[in-house]
């Protein structure tokens, strides 16, 4: 579990850099704080 947790926050957080860059500010940094409190190593919303 923890390992598909930690591949689902890379991709949210990969996605919102790329937001960022595409000038799509409130997107990208939604989808970088929700990749951070999905992975494991953050608050995980799971436990």
């Amino acid at each position: 579990m923890g390992l598909i947790l930690w591949i689902i926050a890379a991709i949210l957080v990969i996605a919102g850099i790329v937001s960022l860059v595409r000038g799509q500010l409130l997107w990208g940094a939604a989808l970088i704080v929700i990749g951070l409190l999905v992975g494991p190593g953050g608050v995980s919303i799971f436990t």
